[in-house]
C-alpha cells in the first residue's frame, strides 16, 4: 500500500443506485483529496453478470493492493433465485473475510434539521450521537458446527479471547476520543459465550481507566435505544446482537439514506467503507437516490484509514449545511435529484474550505 498522499482507492460502484451515488461521491473526494487515485472493481450482481461469480479474482487481488475500499451497494431481487453461495451478498461476506475486517463501525447521528423525520418524538432523538461497534467476523454467523436437516437446524456461537480483546480495544479507543462512555451489550445471564465476552471486556477495561464501562443485556439495550437513546455513546457487541442493534439505532435518524459505515481490520489490510442502505433497484437510474450516506462513508474513510480528520470534518460540515439549507432527496421529503445533492454538497464544501 502507498504511504504518500497519493492514496489508492479501490472503488466498487456495485448494483442498482450504486453507480449514481458513486459518481457524486467521487466529485466530493476529488475536490477534497485531488491526489487520490481510483480503480473500479466489480462485486455483487454486476460481477455475476460479467464474470459469473460475485467476487471475481481480479477484484480479490485488486482490493488487497489498495489503501482503502469504498463501496456503494450490491444485490437486487433478480438474484434471489440463485443458490445461496452464488448470490451477491456472498461476495460481500467474502470481501470482508479477505480484508479481515473484524470491526464494523455504525454511527447513528440525528441531524437537528431532520429530527422531525424520526418515528420517535423529537425530544427523544434530538442530539442522539451513537457509535455501534459490531464484531464482524466471529460469533454465530461463522461458528461450527452449523447444520440443517429435515428435523432440526443449529448454529454455534463461539468467541475466542483474542477476538473479544481486539474488538473491545477498538471500542475503548473510540470511546476515549468521544464521550468516554462504553456500553458492552451481551446476554450473560443466559449464554456462557456472553459471560465469557463480559469477562474479557472487563479485563481489557483495566487499560482504559478514563473510560466509563457499563454492561447491558441485549433485550434491555433494544428497549433503551427506543426509550432513551441519548444515554449511549459507544456500544460494543457481538456479531448477531450488533447486526440487530445497529439497524435499530439507524432508524432513530429517520432515514437510512444518511447512514455510513466502516469495517476495519488491524491496519495491515485496507478498510472497507460503505453506506448502510441497499442498492434500491426500483429507483435506479431515476435520479432519486440519496448519495449522502456514501459521501459520509467517504468521510469515514478519510478519518479512520488516513487520519485526515480535518478533511473528514469538512465533508461532514458540507453535508450538514446542505441539509440545513433544505436541499434533500425525496426520501427526506425534498425534491432534489441525486446530482443536485452532489452539486449542493460541492458548493458547501467550497464555502467551508474558504
Amino acid at each position: 500500500m502507498t504511504t504518500s498522499n497519493n492514496k489508492s482507492i479501490a472503488l466498487i460502484p456495485g448494483d442498482g443506485i450504486g453507480p449514481e451515488i458513486t459518481a457524486e461521491t467521487l466529485k466530493v473526494l476529488k475536490l477534497v483529496c485531488p491526489d487520490f487515485n481510483y480503480t473500479e472493481y466489480d462485486l455483487g450482481g454486476v460481477a455475476i453478470d460479467k464474470h459469473g461469480e460475485p467476487f471475481p479474482e481480479e477484484t480479490r487481488a485488486g482490493v488487497k493492493q489498495a489503501d482503502a475500499v469504498l463501496m456503494a451497494a450490491i444485490g437486487g431481487p433478480k438474484y434471489d433465485d440463485l443458490p445461496r453461495d452464488k448470490r451477491p451478498e456472498t461476495g460481500l461476506l467474502a470481501l470482508r473475510k479477505e480484508l479481515q475486517t473484524f470491526a464494523n463501525l455504525r454511527p447513528a447521528m440525528v441531524f437537528d434539521s431532520l429530527a422531525h423525520l424520526s418515528t420517535l418524538k423529537e425530544e427523544v432523538v434530538s442530539g442522539v450521537d451513537i457509535m455501534v461497534v459490531r464484531e464482524l467476523t466471529g460469533g454465530i454467523y461463522f461458528g461450527q458446527p452449523s447444520e440443517k436437516d429435515e428435523e432440526r437446524g443449529y448454529n454455534t456461537m463461539v468467541y475466542t479471547k483474542p477476538e473479544v480483546e481486539r474488538i473491545a480495544r477498538v471500542a475503548f479507543e473510540l470511546a476515549r476520543k468521544r464521550g468516554k462512555r462504553l456500553c458492552s451489550v451481551d446476554k450473560s445471564n443466559v449464554l456462557n459465550v456472553s459471560q465469557f465476552w463480559r469477562d474479557v471486556v472487563i479485563e481489557v477495561a483495566k487499560d482504559y481507566p478514563d473510560v466509563e464501562l457499563t454492561h447491558m443485556y441485549v433485550d434491555n439495550a433494544a428497549m433503551q435505544l427506543i426509550k432513551y437513546p441519548k444515554q449511549f455513546d459507544v456500544v460494543v457487541t457481538g456479531n448477531l446482537f450488533g447486526d440487530i442493534l445497529s439497524d435499530e439505532a439507524s432508524m432513530l435518524t429517520g432515514s437510512i439514506g444518511l447512514l455510513p459505515s466502516a469495517s476495519l481490520g488491524d491496519g495491515s489490510l485496507p478498510g472497507l467503507f460503505e453506506p448502510v442502505h441497499g442498492s434500491a433497484p426500483d429507483i435506479a437510474g431515476k435520479g432519486l437516490a440519496n448519495p449522502m450516506a456514501m459521501i459520509l462513508s467517504a468521510a469515514m474513510m478519510l478519518r479512520y484509514s488516513f487520519d485526515m480528520k480535518a478533511e473528514a470534518d469538512t465533508i461532514e460540515a458540507a453535508v450538514q449545511a446542505t441539509l440545513d439549507a433544505g436541499v434533500m432527496t425525496p426520501d427526506l421529503g425534498g425534491k432534489a435529484s441525486t446530482v443536485e445533492i452532489g452539486e449542493a454538497v460541492l458548493a458547501n464544501l467550497s464555502l467551508v474550505k474558504s
